[in-house]
């Protein structure tokens, strides 16, 4: 797998998880630990793709 197909499929996994957490948000009942780890799963794709594009 190349780097480019490598960040290309980060981004892809990126953007899904926003959408969890953006559906999560809205929905009633979520619990709030599940949202916060959702956004951790996000940041360190958004992390990773962000070391890999330096290069």
């Amino acid at each position: 797998m190349t780097i480019q197909s490598h960040l290309v499929e980060l981004r892809r996994k990126h953007e899904n998880l926003a959408e969890m957490v953006e559906k999560a948000q809205r929905a009633p009942g979520v619990d709030d630990l599940k949202i916060a780890e959702l956004k951790k799963q996000k940041l360190k794709l958004k992390e990773e793709i962000t070391r890999l594009s330096a290069h």
